[in-house]
């Protein structure tokens, strides 16, 4: 029979994972918002933040309960660190696509511009790292860790080589300036939503092997193991 504090560390993991999925879906729609279907923000999109809202408090509720009365150590401890982290993050994520869903509102001709500058392939590729984000902490897989790292350098490139192409547009043609702008703005929500899918990749590393990561140095980190 499963002790007490097990069924503590397998609710938190169940937490973790329900917000994740809010979350990736927060971000599904701010995507969709962006690519494909007019600018609303609607009350489901409304009703999925909130409950990110209240998962991060019981999430810190949990764990708060566990460290006062369980006292974990060694990988239940990290694994509880860890949690306080990666519901942070999540929360973050979820306010981001929010923020993504409510800018887009405001870029006229917004399709014109997305086919221009390939935003469509970087939006979907920030739907991608969101969704691995999750599998990695379901699987702990250092290969999936390895594939996030990967594509949050691509994202970063492209996000910068984007917003660089959009500033020379609003310097040639001031038409697009309000809306280049708005669309600057959206991609460094895309990108910094990326950091903090890599954020939680490193927490998940620091999870399997007590070692605190940063993304530039994955591979001299896995060669140490």
């Amino acid at each position: 029979m499963a002790t007490h504090f097990e069924i503590e560390l397998e609710k938190l993991k169940n937490v973790i994972e329900k917000i994740g999925l809010l979350a990736e879906h927060q971000v599904g729609e701010a995507v969709k918002a962006l690519l494909s279907e007019p600018i609303t923000e609607g009350k489901e999109v409304k009703k999925t933040e909130h409950k990110i809202d209240k998962l991060d408090i019981k999430i810190d509720e949990i764990c708060q309960s566990i460290f006062a009365l369980q006292q974990p150590v060694a990988s239940d401890l990290r694994f509880i660190m860890s949690a306080m982290q990666i519901s942070n993050e999540i929360e973050r994520i979820g306010d981001l696509a929010i923020s993504i869903i409510k800018k887009s509102k405001n870029i006229k001709d917004k399709y014109d511009l997305i086919s221009k500058f390939n935003v469509d392939e970087l939006a979907k590729q920030v739907e991608s790292i969101t969704i691995k984000t999750n599998e990695c902490f379901l699987t702990r897989d250092e290969n999936t860790i390895g594939e996030i790292f990967v594509l949050n350098k691509s994202i970063k490139n492209k996000c910068d080589n984007t917003i660089h192409s959009i500033i020379n547009e609003m310097k040639t043609n001031s038409k697009t300036v309000v809306s280049g702008t708005n669309l600057v703005i959206v991609m460094k929500h895309l990108e910094r939503i990326s950091e903090h899918c890599t954020n939680i990749a490193e927490n998940v590393f620091f999870m399997i092997n007590a070692k605190i990561i940063k993304h530039e140095k994955f591979d001299d980190k896995k060669s140490d193991n």
